[in-house]
């Protein structure tokens, strides 16, 4: 099975960088043995998804706040 892409995809006029930076880091020190790569990828709009393979799996949009370390972790982690 290849490893996945995971993407941290942030507002960059919200500097929701900080928040991805530090996602993407518990991310890599947690699963780092699993995750084929990590990209964080700026946007607009108030945006901040991540995603697995392209499958979006928390949408702060939807989910009206940002995700939890552990939450997060757990939801990649099902996923690969």
């Amino acid at each position: 099975m290849p490893s996945p892409r995971v993407e941290i995809v942030y507002c960059q006029r919200c500097r929701f960088v900080l928040r991805a930076g530090w996602l993407a880091q518990e991310l890599l020190l947690s699963l780092g043995d699993v995750i084929g790569e990590l990209a964080l990828v700026p946007g607009e709009g108030g945006i901040f998804e991540v995603r697995v393979d392209g499958e979006t799996i928390f949408d702060k949009a939807s989910a009206g706040r940002f995700p939890e370390s552990k939450e997060l972790k757990q939801q990649v982690r099902d996923r690969v």
